[in-house]
């Protein structure tokens, strides 16, 4: 990669959302073969992809997930609770292609020279576009550093709109309405920061290959997801998460696929791998 400068700012562009299994009896060697090298080789050390976040979703926060009935066509993890560790990465602006190429190949190269890891499974891996953000606070957090602040909590909101409308609607709605409910004080402050909406980056031909299954698909050019970056672990805010899904459901705009709870891992130790299940 050579230098480059004349870039105006530091944007996510797109991200790699990947939640994963891995297969019971294997959680502690599956942890750690992820983070202490899958992490770093085969994402972190490519080209213009700077920032990472691990997150982990327990049997207690599995159970939080809805709807449980999703069609299987539309279904984002299936069954709901299918998908224990979350890990998102943010890719630059404008050089998405310069890292997909790269990561494409290492993948593979890793796989080929016994680096990967058999004893897991996806249950939905797919890259998205940055479309927007709404924040709590005028001055809060750059949607670029999420990945890097301490939040407590994550919630992933997948919804698909409905027939015809497009995600510029969805989102002036999400601004003008959903926004009011979801950053409102409560008695010990403000649980949610901010909101960040993506969009799938559907592959054509063979740009999704992949050296294993990947889990359930990107969706239609009709799904929405936000990320709810949370001041407190999601089940504090829970009530809110499912007001928030209420409204959506309600509003004929769109319709909730999955909306899951995680919390950060702890980088460098085996926390929460005994309480998956």
């Amino acid at each position: 990669m050579e230098p480059y400068g004349r870039d105006d700012e530091v944007q996510a562009g797109s991200m790699l959302f990947t939640l994963v299994d891995p297969t019971p009896g294997h959680e502690v060697a599956y942890n750690r073969w992820y983070e202490r090298d899958h992490l770093y080789s085969g994402c972190m050390v490519g080209p213009w992809l700077f920032a990472n976040r691990r997150w982990v979703a327990t049997r207690a926060l599995k159970d939080l997930r809805f709807p449980a009935d999703a069609p299987a066509e539309h279904a984002v993890a299936d069954p709901v609770d299918r998908g224990s560790y979350l890990a998102t990465y943010y890719i630059h602006k404008g050089h998405e292609a310069e890292h997909f190429a790269w990561a494409n190949r290492q993948v593979f190269e890793l796989y080929d020279n016994g680096r990967g890891f058999d004893e897991r499974s996806h249950a939905h891996t797919s890259l998205y576009f940055h479309v927007g953000d709404d924040h709590r606070d005028a001055d809060g957090v750059p949607a670029h550093m999420a990945l890097d602040h301490p939040y407590s909590g994550l919630v992933s909101v997948h919804v698909d709109r409905a027939d015809g409308v497009k995600h510029p609607e969805f989102a002036e709605w999400f601004t003008a309405e959903a926004a009011l409910l979801l950053f409102a004080d409560d008695a010990a402050g403000a649980p949610i920061d901010q909101v960040q909406h993506w969009r799938p980056i559907i592959p054509k031909g063979s740009e999704g290959d992949a050296p294993m299954e990947l889990g359930t698909g990107p969706g239609t050019r009709q799904r929405s997801l936000q990320l709810m970056f949370c001041n407190v672990e999601p089940t504090s805010c829970w009530d809110r998460v499912r007001a928030y899904a209420a409204q959506v459901d309600d509003s004929g705009l769109a319709t909730v696929r999955l909306a899951a709870p995680f919390i950060p891992t702890i980088p460098g130790t085996d926390t929460y791998t005994d309480q998956l299940w």
